[in-house]
């Protein structure tokens, strides 16, 4: 064991025995709404099926079901120099992918730029103005050029992780603004070609070659380095997959008289599914979360399940507990912070369910530095119970997603990859889910699990880059389907 650090205290079970009977009753009231049996999740799983097969279809659904116009796997012998550009909340990033002549191999260097705030509720010229600056100095700075006409043009996939509208891979136009983002006049507009003409301004050798979606970057990443990887899927701040459907399965892109089993990713933006609230089991403290959203009515699957809502579902049974309830339940003290929407986010709950203290002395000082709220023994012991069951919901519920794909497809076996802050850093989030999965399959113990979710290849950069590379290799084959701008793609490639 030498040089692999102290080991990690197992989380503990934590014991009940000094829990006074009203935090007893309501502990049970809690298990029984948070709960998700395993009939559950299967009624679930096949109400997803068919919502799935909804958003495919000419009528469309609340799924949206996205087509990407990436048209297959790679087949891991693509090869070449490509920019990979990622424009999330907090920082841009700017990557030169080369992808080797070793099989599935690849070398990456990359550069993270700050998204000034302002930039966000600016102008529109401001922000393509920035973004074309910070790819010029990373081209500058490492292939130490200072004309960069010299250079040959080198093709960009660029993950715009904004709902967009897709009638080619190189264009997209904005639904609407996330993530903090309001900038005025670009809702309804073709991000593509502002984006390009800052970049012409600049001179800036770089063409767009496809403008992606993190989850299809995802998809297409671990499958370049992966072949069993059929799906990819996104467990963060919201929640998202995308997998590889056949041209001749959605009907709503039947128009384009495409081969019936040519392959196209599918950006299905499920955190949509079951908006009709026909299937989830919704507690009332999810139906105060959609009521006092933005958008009442919409996400009604990533409101249950996704990182941005774990922490205020847990603050709202905890007030409703001080309130409302026949309880003692932080009796005399002033929970003023708590009353604040908002203010807990998924990582209190991870802390919590991290404290590996039978007494659960870490929990207790979170709620005293955090909140100001100086919690019993017992009180401790609920709040740890409740953040398993919301933790627990979530992982299982997360799976059915994943789950209605491979029913769909009928995939038998395959890797998962998935991505994001609660699937990478929430406690116990994938044995959860795996345990999900094997209930909704009937799989038998003992077996080897046929479908399994592991951790993703970086979607946004080496998958931009990948797509960048697939699309230039499609117009080489001639196969143009949702290409906007062959010609210009080519010239200088």
């Amino acid at each position: 064991m030498v040089g692999l650090g102290p080991r990690r205290q197992p989380s503990r079970k934590g014991s009940m025995a000094d829990v006074p009977e009203d935090l007893l009753g309501e502990i049970k009231h809690l298990e029984d709404i948070f709960s998700v049996d395993q009939a559950q999740l299967k009624k679930v799983t096949d109400h997803f099926v068919k919502e799935l097969e909804k958003g495919l279809s000419v009528e469309g659904g609340s799924i949206p079901m996205n087509p990407t116009w990436v048209m297959g796997f790679p087949d891991g012998n693509e090869t070449g120099t490509f920019l990979a550009l990622d424009m999330g909340g907090t920082n841009l990033r700017v990557c030169e992918i080369i992808l080797t002549e070793e099989k599935g191999e690849f070398d990456i260097i990359q550069s993270k730029y700050r998204m000034p705030a302002e930039l966000k509720t600016g102008e529109s010229d401001e922000l393509w103005e920035y973004i074309a600056d910070c790819i010029q100095q990373f081209i500058e700075y490492h292939h130490d050029v200072e004309d960069l006409e010299s250079l040959d043009q080198i093709p960009i996939g660029f993950t715009f992780s904004f709902p967009a509208t897709q009638n080619y891979i190189d264009h997209g136009v904005l639904q609407r603004w996330t993530k903090g983002f309001d900038i005025k006049g670009v809702e309804g507009q073709d991000v593509a070609p502002l984006f390009e003409a800052a970049l012409a301004k600049r001179k800036i050798p770089v063409k767009l070659s496809a403008l992606i979606n993190d989850t299809t970057g995802t998809l297409i990443a671990s499958a370049y380095t992966d072949t069993t990887m059929k799906i990819g899927c996104i467990f963060g701040t919201g929640c998202n997959a995308a997998y590889m459907e056949n041209c001749g399965s959605v009907p709503k892109i039947a128009h384009y008289n495409l081969s019936p089993d040519m392959p196209i990713a599918i950006n299905c933006e499920y955190g949509a599914f079951d908006n009709e609230h026909l299937v989830l089991p919704r507690t009332p403290y999810d139906v105060v979360i959609d009521d006092d959203s933005p958008r009442p009515g919409q996400q009604a699957f990533e409101k249950m399940i996704a990182g941005l809502y774990l922490g205020e579902l847990f603050r709202l049974v905890l007030v409703d507990l001080h309130d409302n309830k026949n309880c003692n339940f932080f009796l005399g003290q002033d929970i003023s912070k708590l009353r604040k929407a908002y203010t807990l986010d998924a990582s209190f709950l991870s802390d919590i369910e991290n404290d590996p203290f039978e007494n659960l002395t870490e929990t207790g000082e979170l709620f005293k530095e955090e909140l100001g709220v100086i919690a019993s023994k017992p009180e401790l012991e609920l709040c740890r119970r409740l953040a398993e069951l919301i933790g627990t919901r979530a992982a299982r519920l997360s799976a059915c997603g994943p789950a209605a794909i491979c029913k769909k497809k009928n995939i038998q076996s395959c890797h998962v990859g998935a991505d994001g802050s609660v699937f990478n850093k929430y406690p116990h989030f994938k044995a959860r889910g795996a345990m999900a999965l094997r209930e909704i399959f009937d799989w038998s113990k003992g077996q080897r699990d046929p479908i399994t979710i592991v951790g993703a290849e970086d979607g946004s950069g080496v998958g931009a880059a990948l797509i960048a590379a697939l699309t230039i290799k499609r117009i080489k084959e001639g196969n143009l389907a949702g290409i906007k701008n062959t010609e210009g793609m080519m010239a200088g490639g």
